[in-house]
């Protein structure tokens, strides 16, 4: 069994904000698996599906950002897991708009959902970091993160999280290499491999005759002209 636990901020005010990307991209997996209803839970919202042979348990916490350790916590003492079973999906700063990478374990880097999940169930845990960009300088990081996505973002974000979604039940199985191929396919899909063949000449414009070879006089000529 695994937990899955986007980071976000509860209410309509937060809804679109990139510091709420974590809750997109569970919403996005439960919407596109079947999963159950969504319903209250661990101080959070749950719900419950599988992804090909895995029972996954989603959570998104209901506590504000810097309280979500609680909520997890929760989670894991009722269900019994240990933190090597706990995947987060949280906003990345340092990592360009588009991008996401699968970690396991580390530091909080000052992401304050994580600084309370290690306060609560340590840093043994994996993180889907979703990329979001950075303003430019550290003063404006709270406003930039607590701001909605611009209309421009709407793009790269839907292909991201669907291809999250895509890669999901690979990421259930312990195959973040298999995750990451599905990721890739939905933001930077393969470039067509077909070579341009030069179109046939039109029956209005015969081919070029080739050209007749020239005569050793003619040459040394061309070497005086």
């Amino acid at each position: 069994m695994r937990l899955f636990v986007g980071l976000g901020n509860p209410g309509a005010r937060y809804a679109t904000n990139r510091h709420n990307v974590g809750f997109m991209a569970v919403d996005r997996i439960a919407a596109d698996h079947g999963f159950a209803p969504w319903r209250t839970k661990f101080q959070g919202e749950v719900s419950e599906g599988r992804l090909g042979t895995e029972r996954v348990v989603l959570l998104k916490p209901m506590t504000f950002m810097n309280l979500s350790g609680q909520s997890v916590g929760e989670a894991m003492r009722f269900f019994k897991l240990e933190p090597a079973y706990v995947t987060v999906f949280h906003d990345e700063l340092d990592l360009a708009p588009g991008k996401c990478r699968v970690k396991e374990g580390g530091g909080h880097a000052g992401h304050n959902g994580l600084r309370s999940l290690h306060q609560h169930i340590g840093d043994d845990y994996a993180r889907v970091r979703i990329g979001i960009g950075h303003p430019g300088h550290k003063d404006r990081v709270a406003d930039y993160v607590l701001s909605d996505f611009a209309k421009a973002d709407e793009a790269w974000l839907d292909d991201l999280l669907r291809g999250i979604s895509d890669g999901a039940p690979a990421l259930a199985a312990g195959d973040a290499a298999r995750f990451m191929n599905a990721v890739a396919l939905r933001t930077a899909p393969p470039r067509s491999t077909a070579r341009t063949e030069a179109p046939p000449p039109s029956a209005s414009e015969p081919a070029a005759e080739p050209a007749a070879p020239r005569s050793p006089l003619q040459r040394l000529l061309d070497r005086f002209t």
